[in-house]
């Protein structure tokens, strides 16, 4: 039989866990917002991010942007992870 106090102990594990993803929503909110005002490094125009228009028709990858993106939260996950450690 579980205690009651291990219950509420994961509750508020999940309580913390689900504010600090909120604010890490927020923050990225607003970096895309100030972002796409300022040109935000640059972000969806580098080198290596495929377009293509047509006449009739558009296309755009921004693959290097995703890659880049891709090694930042790998990086930022890394950390946390790393931090993390007893």
């Amino acid at each position: 039989m579980v205690s009651t106090g291990m219950a509420a102990s994961g509750f508020l594990q999940l309580g913390k866990l689900i504010v600090m993803a909120g604010v890490a929503l927020v923050v990225l909110g607003l970096l895309l917002m100030v972002g796409s005002r300022a040109g935000f490094l640059g972000l969806g125009r580098l080198p290596g991010d495929v377009a293509y228009k047509s006449k009739h028709f558009s296309f755009y990858f921004p693959m290097v942007t995703c890659l880049l993106l891709s090694v930042l939260a790998t990086l930022a996950l890394w950390l946390i992870s790393f931090l993390r450690r007893p």
